[in-house]
């Protein structure tokens, strides 16, 4: 006996939820209904905003991110950050040269950052900057460029061509998007290139993310999850994702 529509809607989003995502042949292999049907089911689930269509499959949510001001994003997982934050202090080293990004998770990162010896920081923030300038023992440069006022934080090929002449031991990373396969995101295509930038002038690359940045696209692709040599992220990461990360080789921090 052929199951109804609201029963096969029950199932496929069960089956979402167990797998992480759906593909349209599989299901109507099992409910042995055309592709036509199953497209139209998950149509009808993506109306009423039960999960995301995405080339001949569904997933969960909508991976895809748009932009919010800084101001907005300082107050998303706000505790998460300062796990993460404190965590990412532990890996400072005495006479570290380190580039600091721009994004929430970094900005959060500055504020924790005591005197060490012979520490220098180069940041893309103006707010990192302004945190970190405020103790003398600590070398502050500030990349120069066009600042974004969206995240107070400078982009473009003056900051490129300043990070060219500079080798680092750390960078410290925040990403809007971590995809399993496509690799870390950000919104904006210049904010990509500086950051594909500053990954090359660092010796070790080390990704601050909460959780919630996980599964996620951005606009700008800045590299692959091999370029990543640590990421520090919260107890809220899935297993799947986490395995996955490990399997990869990299090395991951939960906090």
């Amino acid at each position: 006996m052929a199951l109804n529509i609201i029963d096969r809607h029950k199932l496929i989003l069960k089956k979402l939820k167990a797998d992480g995502f759906v593909t349209v042949n599989d299901l109507s292999e099992q409910f042995n209904v055309s592709l036509v049907t199953i497209r139209k089911d998950l149509k009808l689930l993506e109306e009423k905003k039960l999960l995301f269509r995405s080339h001949g499959k569904a997933i969960p949510v909508n991976p895809y991110i748009t932009e919010n001001p800084v101001q907005i994003k300082e107050k998303i997982n706000a505790t998460e950050k300062n796990k993460i934050a404190m965590a990412a202090v532990q890996t400072l080293e005495p006479h570290d040269s380190i580039i600091i990004a721009s994004g929430t998770s970094v900005i959060e990162f500055a504020r924790h950052i005591k005197p060490l010896e012979g520490l220098t920081v180069l940041s893309a923030s103006l707010s990192t900057a302004l945190i970190l300038a405020k103790n003398k023992d600590i070398e502050v440069m500030q990349l120069g460029g066009m600042v974004r006022p969206s995240s107070a934080s400078v982009i473009g090929p003056i900051g490129e061509k300043m990070l060219a002449e500079f080798t680092f031991t750390k960078l410290f990373l925040g990403v809007d998007g971590i995809d399993l396969e496509y690799g870390l995101t950000t919104t904006n295509l210049m904010e990509a290139s500086l950051n594909k930038a500053m990954i090359k002038a660092a010796q070790k690359i080390i990704v601050l993310a909460d959780a919630s940045k996980f599964n996620k696209k951005g606009f700008g692709r800045i590299c692959e999850l091999n370029e990543v040599d640590q990421i520090i992220t919260d107890s809220n990461i899935d297993a799947k994702t986490k395995s996955r990360l490990i399997e990869l080789g990299v090395e991951l921090t939960i906090v």
